[in-house]
């Protein structure tokens, strides 16, 4: 049998279409949409009408403040991102191989860690400042003037210098793979070097750039702990307000669905882009752009250009965190931080468990079933990872807390004994919203495993009488194990930094090293959120470790121009 042929049809035992297997992927599917269907449901029947009240009053500026910061913030991650792709691909200057990975290093700050430590280094009473007025001998703020710190501006220089490496990876990638014939024949043609960068290489890795800036977009879209900490109003945090503060939960779900709605044009719009702009190599085998070696100003503007981000994005958002986190050594000690990290890590360690264990349950159903329709419905369970944290709280907490007050009623009523809210009185419901949150990596990274794979393994072991079970667990799992290990560390260290989905599904009491950090930081302890927010950046340096291992390849070598 040709091991690159596929069976034509299915195997006797699934060829009805209520198979087990088919069932597993569409419970699954369902699973993972539930949320998002429950939040449009909640909004379109809202139990007290409030639309047009928010029409009139606070939309216009949640929607407002929204548009600018992610405007902006795309603009700044473009512009920094590309840049710095560009000249750790195409260009030789001092310090470029260590460039080349420690620009993405600003991936292990979340945008809400990176806000405490700027704030608490920039504001009045911080060290920048008061070094200010030592030095010139001011004594009141009326004596020189310094920006607000606590700003859209502010919010919006955060959120850039946490967000650009999502452009840079992607752009660093395009940059990598492009031909040196196209860069070859602009310069015969007269194009000097910011020619070929803004009328070749640009438009080449536009599908990318875009790639990243939509990420970037919907990330800011996302935020809530850096925009809350710089007292900026947007649909996020109006979902905090309109629900927590004015008990509304229809009201959260209007706005959480328009923040759906961006979601998905941003998501669409980004497709289409790429659907649009094509381009193919000439032939398989292409010789790779060579460096250009830049000396004098043009090496001292390439190392500023690359430093400049990571001096502001990780070096000092982590000293500040550190320098706080040696002032009271004694709060390693205190038994609420180490009881945050055990909640951290079983929460997360629960998800990452679960979310690859139904993307292997999903990919492998449709693998042996041949449904289309399932097929068809797999990609749309990626969604979760755009949408927002607050926004998945919000269509998991509203249909799981009635089903758990159903079911304690229900077993109140035989047995006489109140079990009590299991989902949402523990830390299961947290789990199933960073399950749903992050699905999408999961299922990527498996679907793409057993993608390399060649069908004729599975009919093999199914000719040889194994079941569809064990084919699974026999042959497959043993072949996809590492994929399944990273998308699982993936999963787990952005479990460990999810804040907002975390804040609205938390039970009472329950604390984990995101919420410790919010929680300290909102009371403008700063010094009592360090250890805890230090604690995540090292756990997030895990994925940055992970995505430079992964996208490292080939860089070009300066001796060989």
């Amino acid at each position: 049998m040709d091991p690159n042929l596929r069976l034509a049809r299915p195997l006797p035992a699934l060829s009805g279409f209520l198979d087990i297997w088919s069932l597993i992927a569409l419970s699954v599917v369902i699973v993972v949409l539930f949320p998002i269907v429950a939040v449009f449901w909640m909004a379109l029947f809202p139990t007290e009408p409030i639309w047009l009240h928010l029409l009139s009053t606070v939309l216009p500026r949640y929607l407002f403040n929204s548009a600018l910061l992610m405007v902006t913030v795309g603009v700044i991650t473009g512009i920094m991102g590309t840049v710095a792709a560009w000249l750790v691909v195409m260009c030789s200057f001092p310090g470029r191989r260590v460039f080349e990975w420690a620009l993405l290093l600003p991936l292990a700050v979340p945008a809400y860690i990176a806000a405490y430590a700027l704030v608490d280094f920039w504001e009045y009473a911080g060290p920048a400042q008061t070094g200010l007025r030592q030095l010139f001998g001011w004594t009141s703020p009326s004596d020189y003037w310094f920006p607000a710190v606590r700003s859209r501006l502010g919010a919006i220089l955060a959120l850039s210098f946490s967000l650009y490496p999502y452009v840079y990876l992607l752009a660093r990638a395009a940059f990598r793979d492009q031909s040196a014939n196209a860069l070859e024949v602009a310069r015969t043609l007269g194009c000097g070097p910011w020619g070929r960068f803004f009328r070749v290489a640009i438009p080449l890795a536009r599908p990318s750039i875009f790639g990243g800036l939509a990420i970037v977009m919907m990330e800011t879209l996302n935020d809530f702990g850096a925009v809350d900490y710089f007292a900026v109003q947007t649909l996020t945090t109006g979902i905090f307000t309109t629900w927590l503060e004015a008990s509304n939960r229809g009201g959260a779900a209007q706005i959480a669905s328009l923040i759906l709605i961006v979601v998905l044009v941003l998501v669409l719009s980004e497709r289409s882009s790429r659907r649009r702009i094509r381009f193919y190599q000439a032939s398989r085998k292409q010789r790779q752009s060579s460096s250009m070696p830049l000396r004098g100003l043009g090496a001292c503007g390439a190392v500023v250009a690359c430093g400049f981000p990571v001096l502001l994005g990780f070096v000092m958002p982590v000293s500040i965190i550190i320098s706080h986190a040696l002032v009271r050594a004694e709060l390693w000690m205190e038994p609420s931080l180490w009881t945050a990290a055990v909640n951290s890590c079983l929460v997360s360690l629960s998800a990452g468990f679960l979310t690859v264990a139904t993307a292997v349950l999903l990919v492998y159903g449709i693998r042996v079933s041949f449904k289309e329709g399932i097929a068809t419905l797999a990609p749309l369970t990626t969604i979760g990872y755009a949408a927002p944290g607050v926004v998945l709280g919000l269509g998991v907490l509203i249909p799981v807390a009635a089903l758990d007050h159903a079911v304690a009623d229900a077993v109140l009523a035989v047995v006489g004994v109140d079990p009590g809210l299991l989902i949402t009185g523990s830390g299961a419901a947290v789990v199933l919203a960073c399950s749903i949150r992050f699905f999408a990596l999961a299922f990527a990274a498996t679907d793409s495993a057993f993608g390399r794979l060649s069908p004729s393994l599975g009919d093999a072991a199914r000719s040889l009488g194994k079941s569809a079970t064990g084919t699974l667990w026999r042959i497959y799992l043993p072949l996809v194990r590492g994929s399944l290990l990273t998308a699982g560390l993936l999963v787990f260290v952005d479990s460990v930094k999810e804040l907002p989905a975390t804040l609205l599904l938390r039970p009472f009491g329950f604390d984990t090293l995101a919420t410790r950090t919010y929680n300290y930081a909102s009371l403008e302890n700063i010094t009592g959120a360090s250890s805890a927010a230090l604690m995540v950046v090292l756990v997030g340096l895990a994925s940055v470790v992970v995505l430079a291992v992964v996208s490292s390849g080939p860089t070009p070598n300066p001796e060989t121009r």
